[in-house]
């Protein structure tokens, strides 16, 4: 018999026993959805990592204050502390450091800051940056509405701002911002641009934002060890690590480290910051695939089970076909073509709720809708692989039985 004559056996089968096919293939579906759909929302989440920090782009890098040494163990000694770049050795290193590239000076000036406009007001959730006329360029934003700082009004420490889209979604609603004044932290400063959206991904916040000229930053809102952050955009990516080296020992020559002491800052790469946010997804990739791989066995367990049901009820069905003429092979194909085919009707319904429940997930922590096509295509061949190991026994038990016994079964 062909390929086709044993497909549409089995799907005559199926539909003189609806009721057991719609089960045992919906069992088949809750394995692959939980697979699928795992492992689709996971892929989102990593896309949405890339998304997130490729606005920085590959070529780029940033010099920050080296964080503290955290001791375990009940160590008596007190965590190591770095000193703070100030905005003076920032400005050395950019007049020092010829690469190719493009420098920005930027300053966290607040992590969790409230925006008042008028009667409004946002969450004190903001961030407040203090950045150069580069910083848009090398922090991967693009004004919207308005425009950028001048340099004037940079070295001048200007009351100007620009604002995220969350930010003007909360305050101005359908109203033009630019123009406007908010205030921020207790100052008064006026809106001259509005930043195209960069979402927020994975909730990194990108859209809820203030930036305000640097020295105005460092004099509004001073604080003690206030760190400044240089960010390098380099022109050729290819010479990322020699760029890296470069600016290493430039900055250690600006701090005055002596050639043994270590590095009293570090050094960020955009890439590998997404890298490591990725690998640690890893673990759960491997822990959600155990998970869906121990569901779909006990699909196939449900489905091999009510697969040998139907060879007992189909006993006398088995008789009358040998007695007709039908082989151990044919007879083995007819039962494993069956569990395949159910397989596949339930595989293709669980792949379809994978989807979209692995992206209804991906949507809510800010990925991106994808369509899992490595995810689809293994589901599929899963599929064939379960519906093989679940029906063989089955079809092996069909194909043996004695045709003179099937007969006389009732």
């Amino acid at each position: 018999m062909t390929v086709g004559e044993n497909i549409n056996i089995a799907f005559t089968s199926i539909k003189g026993n609806k009721v057991r096919a719609i089960i045992t293939a919906m069992i088949i579906s809750i394995g692959i959805m939980a697979l699928v759909g795992i492992l689709t929302a996971i892929d989102g989440m990593k896309a949405g990592i890339n998304n997130t920090f490729s606005g920085m782009g590959a070529n780029t890098f940033n010099i920050k204050n080296k964080g503290q040494n955290i001791r375990f163990g009940g160590s008596s000694k007190a965590p190591k502390k770095y000193k703070a770049i100030s905005k003076q050795e920032a400005e050395n290193f950019v007049a020092d450091f010829k690469f190719p590239s493009t420098a920005s000076l930027s300053v966290n000036a607040s992590f969790a800051s409230t925006v008042k406009y008028e009667n409004k007001k946002s969450d004190p959730n903001v961030m407040v940056m203090g950045g150069d006329v580069n910083y848009l360029k090398v922090a991967g934003y693009d004004v919207d509405l308005g425009r950028n700082f001048s340099d004037k009004e940079v070295g001048s420490a200007a009351n100007v701002a620009l604002i995220g889209t969350e930010v003007k979604s909360k305050l101005f609603k359908n109203k033009m911002p630019v123009g406007e004044f908010i205030f921020v932290g207790g100052a008064k400063f006026r809106v001259i641009g509005l930043l195209k959206s960069k979402g927020s991904s994975m909730g990194f916040g990108g859209d809820r934002i203030v930036i305000v000229p640097l020295q105005n930053a460092y004099q509004t809102f001073s604080m003690p060890n206030m760190s400044s952050v240089i960010t390098v955009s380099v022109l050729d990516v290819n010479n990322m690590d020699f760029a890296v080296e470069e600016a290493t020992s430039v900055f250690r020559k600006v701090r005055r480290l002596p050639v043994k002491a270590e590095n009293n800052f570090q050094i960020y790469k955009a890439d590998n910051i997404a890298k490591e946010l990725i690998s640690n997804l890893s673990y759960v990739t491997i822990a959600a695939t155990v998970i869906g791989f121990i569901t779909l066995l006990g699909a196939a367990i449900g489905l091999m089970n009510i697969m040998l049901v139907s060879v007992s009820e189909r006993t006398r069905e088995i008789g009358i076909r040998k007695a007709m003429g039908a082989t151990q092979k044919v007879i083995r194909r007819q039962f494993l073509f069956e569990a395949i085919v159910i397989c596949q009707i339930g595989g293709i319904g669980g792949i379809i709720l994978g989807i979209i429940i692995g992206n209804v997930v991906t949507l809510l922590v800010g990925g991106g809708f994808i369509i899992p096509w490595i995810w689809i295509i293994s589901g599929i061949s899963l599929c064939v692989l379960v519906g093989l190991a679940s029906g063989f026994y089955p079809a092996v038990k069909a194909s043996r039985l004695d045709p003179i016994e099937a007969l006389r079964f009732e």
